[in-house]
């Protein structure tokens, strides 16, 4: 079976927030392919092809995360952790995205090596603004060794 190259895995439990992200990068054709998935503990399960994606294989990594950090099961802080901690994984930008404006959140991320946290924008304008910019500079103009 060939596996499709996945350009961003889109960790994201609320149902319109995935579809606004989706819509946003997908507008500027700035992706090829996006998986979604609806939790961390399905995130985890993604990355380290487990459990329901144990066809997949570890190499065909995405070339970047787009993270919430507030999930059912499996929290965002600890998907990063865990995807920091994992010789084969710990090279995968993650950009947190999310509502949550806590500074310790942030601290917490930042501690764990997140490329970069974007608050959610409220309105369809910036949220697709924001996915262009995030999209241009990770899946463009950022030079990654592979």
């Amino acid at each position: 079976m060939t596996e499709h190259i996945v350009d961003i895995l889109l960790v994201e439990d609320r149902m319109e927030d995935a579809e606004l992200a989706m819509m946003g990068l997908k507008k500027y054709n700035l992706i090829n392919k996006i998986d979604w998935v609806k939790d961390g503990e399905e995130a985890l399960e993604y990355v380290f092809a487990e459990g329901r994606y144990s066809q997949r294989s570890i190499n065909n990594k995405p070339k970047m995360i787009l993270l919430d950090i507030q999930m059912p099961k499996v929290d965002g802080l600890e998907v990063l952790k865990k995807i920091r901690s994992d010789e084969r994984t710990k090279d995968i930008p993650v950009i947190v995205l999310t509502t949550s404006k806590e500074q310790q959140d942030i601290l917490d991320a930042y501690q764990l090596n997140v490329n970069a946290y974007i608050l959610k924008p409220v309105d369809f304008g910036g949220f697709t603004e924001a996915m262009k910019t995030m999209g241009m500079f990770w899946i463009l103009l950022n030079q990654r060794p592979y």
